[in-house]
């Protein structure tokens, strides 16, 4: 026979209930007696009986996670911070990729949302006019998105794209352009509105492009027609399309930083081994996910009339080899 929860309790002198807090909800247990349970559990070999604890529970210590594509360099982050956050919690993620088909979001949520106990749905790309429909599978949080009267965790994109700008114009760049991503994204609203005010407020001209897919062939795609309009510095929805920009520039003999400038967003890894590096807007994609966990769980044990929360996190702007002073005009 296993090892049982009361053997543990047993062996620790604690009570049975001590013991399943410290394994299933061990913020509520001070870190000694958290250890200490965990350390003799592991000694014992003891094993959690999920079925038993779902029945008795009604909860299957799961967690929903849909995102659009789990190959673009955004989402990982988020990814991983849900991950992690979701094992202090003691709970198990489970991860849909519905690779940017927006018509499969809402019926991947509804068959997810009977497993799990709460979904997070990671930048849906669900039409404005069907959102409600994945609103009401509670709990759910949503982020990079804000949806009416349910829970998103945004990350606010004025900051970080105000001090792009404020850096292009402090180097004497007169005409930025813009790639924008695709006409569903949300976030490519956001980002294209913050950008036009930006631009507005430093009285520089803004030249627009696209829409671009977050991809490395778009930006390859866009290069030929930046360097077309003759304008000195560009921001890219994100890296993926910063990156594939960048690379074409250089193909074609065009210096990056000395000849035009580029910034990306999203502050992905590949943004510092890009050469030359990718002066790029931060997004804090780790603690949106984090944040999105507590969250969903909150609501989870919350009333089903609880107000839905609204977490907003700011982006910054990291400057690195890719933006210069303006090239000065010949003669």
């Amino acid at each position: 026979m296993g090892v049982t929860l009361a053997d543990v309790a047993r062996a620790t002198g604690l009570s049975p209930s001590t013991v399943s807090r410290a394994l299933s909800d061990p913020e509520k247990v001070n870190p000694g007696t958290r250890e200490r349970v965990r350390k003799a559990a592991r000694e014992m070999g003891y094993v959690p009986n999920q079925v038993a604890r779902s029945l008795t529970s009604g909860r299957s210590d799961l967690i929903g996670l849909i995102v659009p594509d789990i190959a673009n360099p955004f989402f990982p982050p988020i990814i991983k911070a849900v991950q992690a956050r979701a094992t202090v919690k003691g709970k198990t993620v489970l991860i849909a990729d519905v690779d940017e088909h927006a018509a499969d979001e809402i019926q991947r949520a509804r068959v997810m949302r009977k497993r799990v106990d709460g979904l997070i749905v990671v930048s849906p790309r669900t039409p404005e006019d069907r959102l409600a429909e994945l609103a009401q599978l509670q709990p759910i949080v949503f982020v990079n998105r804000e949806v009416p009267n349910a829970a998103s965790v945004i990350i606010e994109n004025s900051d970080g794209m105000r001090e792009a700008v404020e850096h292009l114009t402090a180097l004497g760049h007169t005409r930025i352009g813009y790639l924008s991503g695709p006409r569903r994204s949300w976030s490519n609203v956001q980002r294209q509105n913050a950008v036009r005010q930006a631009c507005s407020d430093q009285n520089v001209e803004l030249v627009e492009f696209g829409p671009f897919e977050p991809q490395i062939q778009a930006g390859v795609r866009a290069a030929d027609l930046v360097y077309a309009a003759g304008i000195t510095a560009v921001i890219a929805y994100d890296d993926m399309i910063a990156l594939g920009l960048m690379a074409r520039l250089n193909e074609r003999g065009i210096r990056v930083g000395p000849d035009i400038s580029v910034i990306g967003i999203d502050d992905s890894p590949m943004s510092g081994m890009a050469y030359p590096t990718l002066t790029s807007i931060h997004v804090p994609g780790s603690e949106a996910g984090a944040a999105a966990v507590d969250i969903v769980l909150d609501l989870a044990d919350a009333d089903v009339n609880a107000p839905a929360p609204l977490v907003q996190l700011e982006t910054r702007l990291v400057v690195r080899g890719s933006t210069s002073p303006a090239p000065v005009p010949a003669g």
